[in-house]
């Protein structure tokens, strides 16, 4: 897993974020609106929940390149 993050450019990465993550852009980012969905517990269509976890993969696809990052730091 380490590798295949390792072979992602952070460019790539935070485009794909940003644009799939946040898209449709108005009148509030899709991600955005299913959080706000799953706080109120209104999140119980299936399709919601996989909207969910499309527009949030590329967000924890960034976090986990940064973790990665970071301990790559710590070690020789």
């Amino acid at each position: 897993m380490r590798r295949f993050l390792d072979s992602l450019p952070w460019s790539l990465t935070l485009l794909v974020a940003v644009t799939w993550g946040l898209a449709p852009f108005f009148p509030e980012p899709h991600v955005w609106e299913k959080l706000k969905m799953l706080a109120s517990g209104t999140l119980t269509r299936p399709v919601d929940i996989l909207d969910l976890v499309l527009h949030a993969a590329p967000w924890l696809l960034v976090l986990a390149k940064g973790a990665a990052a970071l301990g790559a730091r710590g070690q020789p």
